[in-house]
């Protein structure tokens, strides 16, 4: 009964706002029924989470629900950090992790544009000390068999993850051993990083199977040698600012710190506690175009928002129309369904739905795009039925009991 008040408060609430307007907002918001929208059925979404938090299986999240340019859904639930029981609230500020990967892709394809960089162009010719990497085959991690590489490694090999460049937790000993003693996660600068990677093998040739792994990273300090400037620097100009990103940021000052979420897990004795693993890897000593960004609800609303409308928001155009239209394209053909996150296909760093999979879990529509984050984060844009659906916790491990599929689901099925 306790759960099923708190719920009814949580909707009232969210009701409430959605008639005087939150200033706050990325986006404009409108009433659900004009979105198109069931309001009583999209209403599921926010008891939903409350279950969730009721049960003590997540401290907190945030999430957004536009359509058609607009806001229809979104809130704040349970905790910001449970020991200290400060709530979670919409302008929280979030390791994103992997939904970071999505921002580098961007950055990468305006350098296309620009004609700075080209999809074939051999990763050698922007970083040298990538050139010729061999390629692992067998042996021990004393003695690898290694064979030389079979065709150039190229910018769009990691747009599609189809490098060989790895996670080493991904990899099968010895090559995990092989990769873990790489310490790439130690590194500086992306300097550095590229160094530590010019030491390792790849899993496999070059366009041979989608690995994923330190692609993006290796993106990000390919930007940084074309255009003479800092990740940061090149992302803040070409996205952040344009956009009004003002809280997304590789270095977060005390201002974003104050507001930032603790990443949590389930305890032995039922309960949530600080994951003080993750917690201490943060933030990394260089830009990680793969994982290192912090950002907000709102802010990556309209990043999402940008790219569902090809491109554009508020009049600022970010990538051209055919751009974006390529970026979520499946582009991997045949190796798609071979990396348990990728199911679907994948673009130009974003997963692609296909008109049908045996591997599809929840609702949704061919052509449906986006990533998620390693600490329970998800962004989705569906050009079919113009619609962006944004969750954002800092919980591991990883979409724990499905997470993602009940925010999918009780969304979809509010549809008119």
């Amino acid at each position: 009964m306790k759960s099923l008040l708190l719920a009814s408060k949580l909707v009232f609430l969210l009701a409430t706002a959605c008639l005087q307007g939150t200033p706050e907002l990325g986006l404009p918001e409108k009433s659900p029924a004009e979105l198109g929208f069931s309001t009583s059925r999209l209403e599921r979404v926010p008891a939903m989470f409350q279950r969730e938090i009721d049960a003590q299986r997540y401290a907190g999240a945030v999430w957004l629900v536009a359509r058609d340019g607009a806001v229809a859904s979104h809130g704040a639930v349970g905790w910001r950090d449970v020991a200290t029981q400060t709530p979670m609230t919409e302008d929280t500020v979030f390791r994103i992790y992997s939904m970071s990967k999505i921002i580098t892709s961007v950055a990468v394809l305006s350098l296309i544009e620009e004609g700075r960089l080209n999809l074939g162009d051999p990763i050698g010719v922007h970083l040298p000390a990538l050139r010729r990497r061999p390629v692992f085959v067998g042996g021990t991690e004393e003695a690898p068999e290694l064979e030389p590489l079979k065709r150039a490694l190229t910018i769009r090999h990691l747009l599609t993850h189809t490098s060989g460049f790895t996670f080493a937790p991904r990899e099968p000993e010895p090559l995990r051993s092989i990769w873990t003693r790489g310490d790439l996660w130690g590194s500086q600068s992306l300097d550095d990083f590229v160094e530590r990677t010019s030491t390792l093998p790849l899993a496999h040739q070059p366009g041979d199977a989608y690995t994923y792994g330190i692609n993006m990273d290796i993106l990000g300090a390919v930007i940084e040698k074309v255009t003479g400037q800092d990740l940061e620097t090149v992302m803040r100009e070409r996205i952040f600012a344009p956009l009004g990103m003002s809280s997304t940021t590789f270095q977060p000052g005390p201002e974003l710190m104050s507001r930032l979420a603790t990443i949590h897990r389930r305890a032995p004795d039922g309960g949530l506690e600080k994951d003080e693993e993750e917690t201490a890897e943060f933030p990394l000593a260089f830009a990680s175009g793969g994982s290192g960004l912090y950002s907000t609800l709102h802010d990556y609303a309209r990043f999402a928002q940008m790219l569902l409308n090809e491109g554009e928001l508020d009049g600022v155009r970010v990538l051209g129309r055919k751009t974006v239209e390529m970026m979520r394209t499946n582009q991997i053909g045949d190796l798609a369904g071979v990396d348990s996150r990728t199911p679907s296909g994948f673009g130009f760093g974003v997963r692609v739905r296909p008109e049908s999979s045996p591997q599809l879990k929840a609702l949704g529509s061919p052509g449906e795009f986006g990533w998620d984050g390693y600490a329970t984060l998800y962004v989705s844009m569906d050009p079919q039925e113009r619609m962006v659906l944004l969750l954002m916790l800092q919980h591991v491990p990883w979409n724990q009991n499905g997470i993602y599929e009940k925010f999918i689901n009780t969304t979809y099925q509010a549809l008119n």
